[in-house]
């Protein structure tokens, strides 16, 4: 990613990061009713942290996110940065409170990833249709809890809760989906 393009990503992305904050996770706008994540991860070339939305799917103990940067040809900058580090600081929220933690990033392969990804193009038809755009496949990546807090059986519960409001957006999402 260009310096110019990681700008106006961070442009698209620093007002979904302040509403997600503010609000304990719930954000308007094209992420209204969706399953979302602040994931900061480390930059592979520059070492700096950088924080990005992202749609979730809960699957048991794990969050899986979807490097579909909104069917764009190239990955989004927050894979390639897990690829070089994988761990990441995992924000999530309820509506009432957010809860932040660290997570261990892994890349699913094979028939697992394709079983998620067809489950979340399910769910939320926009990755249908990124999917069906792009000459790539969308990675799939598992964000495994890497600390044992207390707070995992409340993450879980926040997730379950959304998950009731996962009809979200059936268009186009932004550009760090």
């Amino acid at each position: 990613m260009t310096d110019e393009q990681q700008a106006t990503a961070t442009d698209w992305n620093r007002p979904i990061i302040e509403e997600f904050r503010a609000n304990a996770g719930k954000v308007g706008g094209p992420f209204e009713g969706s399953l979302l994540v602040l994931l900061t991860t480390t930059g592979a070339r520059t070492g700096r942290r950088r924080t990005s939305p992202a749609i979730y799917l809960r699957d048991g103990e794990r969050i899986l996110v979807f490097a579909s940067n909104a069917g764009a040809p190239a990955h989004p900058a927050w894979y390639h940065n897990l690829l070089a580090n994988p761990e990441v600081t995992v924000e999530i929220g309820d509506g009432t409170r957010v809860e932040t933690y660290t997570a261990t990033a892994a890349v699913l392969r094979g028939e697992e990833r394709d079983r998620l990804y067809a489950q979340q193009a399910r769910l939320v038809p926009a990755f249908a249709d990124y999917q069906a755009g792009l000459s790539r496949a969308i990675p799939v990546v598992a964000l495994r809890r890497s600390d044992a807090a207390p707070d995992s059986a409340r993450a879980q519960a926040a997730g379950e809760e959304a998950a009731g409001k996962r009809g979200g957006p059936h268009g186009r999402l932004g550009p760090s989906s």
